[in-house]
């Protein structure tokens, strides 16, 4: 079963620059309230778009170069990105069918 990819600093440009498919990262930190409600449908994404997209996780506490390069200011933040290019941006928990709606718009 598909799990969310970890991402850190070192691992970004490998696993997201380097990708075929388009790549979710959900910025969070462990602190995060509206992170914890969204982490269980970015595990479902993982799942039920396997092939399709990658999902990603970050946590910005630990690995601030990344999320300063996006301009991450609030969290959960939810990035798409195509061909190396952000292509789409979701703000906020947001329910579940929200992301859905926005993943099909890039793959």
């Amino acid at each position: 079963m598909a799990q969310p990819i970890h991402l850190t600093d070192d691992t970004y440009d490998e696993v997201v620059l380097k990708s075929d498919i388009p790549v979710l990262i959900d910025f969070w930190a462990t602190w995060c309230g509206p992170c914890r409600m969204i982490a269980p449908i970015v595990e479902e994404l993982a799942v039920e778009y396997e092939g399709k997209i990658k999902v990603c996780k970050l946590d910005v506490d630990n690995n601030q170069k990344v999320a300063m390069m996006y301009g991450i200011r609030s969290i959960p933040t939810v990035v798409i990105i195509k061909n190396g290019e952000e292509v789409d941006r979701i703000l906020g928990a947001v329910p579940k069918q929200h992301f859905v709606e926005r993943i099909k718009n890039h793959i």
